[in-house]
Formats: structure tokens, C-alpha cells, sequence
């Protein structure tokens, strides 16, 4: 009797006893955990079932689109979900319950959009569903914690007056401190380097993930001249598309020089901030870029987009970032925006947040999300 193929529809109440009769039947099925999850695995199918949960270490749903199963993955489960070693892979449905308190809710198939692995095993595996859940649906199988502490927007009223403050502010509200205080900071008085870098790398200590991760200013141990000798190249893209460099004679080491946006084989073109507008830029740009959560829109057509989804944020008074595509900053509670100028009335947008709850500002706008962690 429990092999009876069960009739199931998306949000429809579950009984996991079924399980393995979606899946081949019960004398196939083979089971496992990965994550917190459930996984019955069968000639015909998988069933991953989570539980009711927003905790970001543990297997769950993660959007209304998106479920994210977490390892280290027996061999089977990492076959199935990324193909064996041989490269052959697997178009078997893959279907998804959540338990909610007393019940298991079925949400229906999805396919694998990203996996991760090490060494041969899956540590990571992007879900996408086939059908988007209601934000009813989502509310129940992801019930979502209160926020603790956001990050705010205080920091902002420096940046026109004591711009190493505000960047201070920011990158200390924004990054977790890792480890201990150090003892005495890495870079001495006497470098040769401009207060704007020697705060960074100071910040760095305790905070690495200032330095980027999308494209990252370079440890100071790795500072270089350039092929002329004129200039140092201290930033650069991650995959060394450009970079970002500074005259290297400098008069004052407390000086606030020009940045120099630098591509192979290109005149180098002037950023429109000084180094200490800069790097509160390119932080502000990291910080989105490597956020948990992210909002992200399809191409905006039309500047009056842009205004109405950033009418709840604060725009960063600077002037616009990145020569290749002019980019402003806009921020609220735990959430860093940045627009990208690309053409006369295209616009690319990105946010990223420290808790999903920031991006709820966003989420009533008619626009199409390709991404929405809220």
C-alpha cells in the first residue's frame, strides 16, 4: 500500500511514508541525511525533505524559487544531484517537502541550478523550483527571526566632512570582527602609503573581507609598481581584467591622491573621487557584492525605475564610482544598492543585505527579480 504512487500538488499536505513510492518504491529506495535534510533516493526520482527553518547553516528553503541543500553528501546523493565522475547526469524528478510543525508540506520539483564540491563531494547544492511560492507558502516553510542590530546609515554624515570616520563606521558596523584585537597595527607611521590605505589595511586585520571579494585591493606585501615606474597598483578586478593604481612619489603620505582606473593597453582614466571617496565606494560595492542576501533585478529601462526603487534609501553623496559603468550608492537598515549607469536609459541594479528582512522595502515593487532573497 505505501507504494502507491501518491497524487500530490504544490502547498498540498504530504505524508512522508509516501515518499519512497515517488521514488521507486520502498524495496529501491535507499535514504540519508545531508544537512538536517531527509533524502530518499530511488530508480525514479528523489524526495528532499527539510524542515520549516531559516537558519542559513543547516538544508532548508532559502526564496520563494530557491532551496539549498547543504553537505558533505554521501556518493549517492552527489551523483544523483551533479553526475557521477564519469560526467553522466540525471534528468529523474527531484521533489521537496518541508515539515511544518505536525505536517509535511509538498512545494513540487526542482531542478540543480549550482552545486559545490571538494574532492569529489557535494558541499553545496542550489535547488531552483519549478513553481514560485506564494509569499503565504514561503512565510510558513521559511519562517524568518527577527533582525538583531542591523547595520545603519549614520555613517553618512562624515563622508562629506571626515571621510576616515565615515569609513571607520561602515566597515565596523558592516563586517563581524574576526579574532582578537592585534596588538599594534601591521603598517607603521612611516610607510610611504596614504592614511586612506593604511586605515583600510588596519581595518583589514580584524575584518579581511573589507579588502573585497568580487575585486580586491591588494595586502600591502603585494603592492607593486607599475611597468613604467610610475605608478602602484594597489586594487584590481578578480580576474585581472583591470586594476587601480596611484602616483608612487608621493609628497605628503597624508594626502588624499587621485585614483587611476587602469586597463592593459589603455590610458589611464581618473576616478572621480579621491582615494578617500574611493574606497568608501569600493567598500560599499564589496559589501553588496558578497552580501547573504541579495535583490537582484532584471536591466532597468527607465531612470523613473530607479527612483522609485531607491525612494526608500539614502543616496550616498559622492560622485559616481567606476569609469566603465558611472555606478551611485543608496543604503538603508543592514542594505547597501548600487546602480550601474550601461547606455543612454539602461540601468543594472544590486543589492545585498546582512538579513533578509532589509530587503522587505523592496519587495512590492512591479518589477521582475531574477534573484530575491527576502
Amino acid at each position: 500500500m505505501t507504494d502507491q504512487v501518491p497524487v500530490v500538488t504544490p502547498a498540498a499536505v504530504f505524508d512522508a511514508k509516501y515518499a519512497p513510492a515517488l521514488v521507486g518504491g520502498s524495496a529501491v529506495a535507499e535514504r540519508f541525511t545531508v544537512g538536517g535534510a531527509d533524502v530518499v533516493i530511488g530508480p525514479t526520482g528523489m524526495v528532499i525533505t527539510t524542515d520549516a527553518s531559516d537558519d542559513p547553516t543547516r538544508s532548508g528553503v532559502w526564496s520563494a524559487k530557491e532551496v539549498r541543500l547543504l553537505g558533505p553528501a554521501p556518493a549517492p546523493v552527489t551523483e544523483r544531484l551533479i553526475g557521477s565522475p564519469s560526467g553522466a547526469e540525471t534528468s529523474l524528478p527531484i521533489h521537496i517537502a518541508v515539515r511544518v510543525e505536525a505536517e509535511v508540506l509538498y512545494l513540487g520539483t526542482a531542478r540543480v541550478s549550482q552545486g559545490g564540491t571538494s574532492n569529489g563531494v557535494l558541499t553545496d547544492c542550489q535547488l531552483r523550483l519549478e513553481s514560485c511560492l506564494s509569499r503565504s507558502l514561503l512565510d510558513r516553510v521559511r519562517p524568518t527571526t527577527p533582525p538583531v542590530n542591523l547595520p545603519g546609515s549614520g555613517w553618512l554624515r562624515h563622508v562629506n566632512s571626515d571621510r576616515a570616520a565615515a569609513l571607520e563606521e561602515f566597515v565596523t558596523d558592516w563586517y563581524p570582527a574576526v579574532g582578537d584585537a592585534p596588538g599594534s597595527p601591521s603598517i607603521g607611521p612611516v610607510s610611504p602609503l596614504p592614511d586612506g590605505l593604511r586605515q583600510l589595511y588596519r581595518l583589514a586585520e580584524q575584518r579581511p573581507g573589507v579588502l573585497g571579494v568580487q575585486n580586491r585591493i591588494r595586502p600591502e606585501s603585494r603592492l607593486h609598481v607599475d611597468q613604467q615606474g610610475e605608478m602602484i597598483v594597489f586594487g584590481e578586478e578578480n580576474q585581472g581584467g583591470f586594476c587601480w593604481s596611484l602616483l608612487w612619489a608621493f609628497d605628503d603620505p597624508g594626502s588624499d591622491p587621485t585614483v587611476w582606473f587602469c586597463v592593459d593597453g589603455g590610458a589611464p582614466i581618473a576616478e572621480q573621487e579621491p582615494l578617500s571617496g574611493f574606497l568608501i565606494q569600493f567598500s560599499l560595492f564589496e559589501a553588496a557584492m558578497s552580501a547573504d542576501y541579495l535583490a537582484l533585478p532584471r536591466r532597468l529601462l527607465a531612470s523613473w525605475q530607479v527612483d522609485q526603487l531607491t525612494q526608500t534609501l539614502r543616496a550616498v553623496p559622492l560622485r559616481p564610482f567606476w569609469p566603465w559603468a558611472p555606478t551611485r550608492f543608496f543604503v538603508g537598515p543592514g542594505l547597501v544598492m548600487y546602480v550601474s549607469r550601461e547606455g543612454n536609459e539602461e540601468f543594472g541594479v544590486w543589492a545585498g543585505a546582512t538579513h533578509r528582512s532589509a530587503l522587505d522595502p523592496l519587495a512590492e515593487f512591479p518589477i521582475e527579480w531574477t534573484r530575491f532573497d527576502g
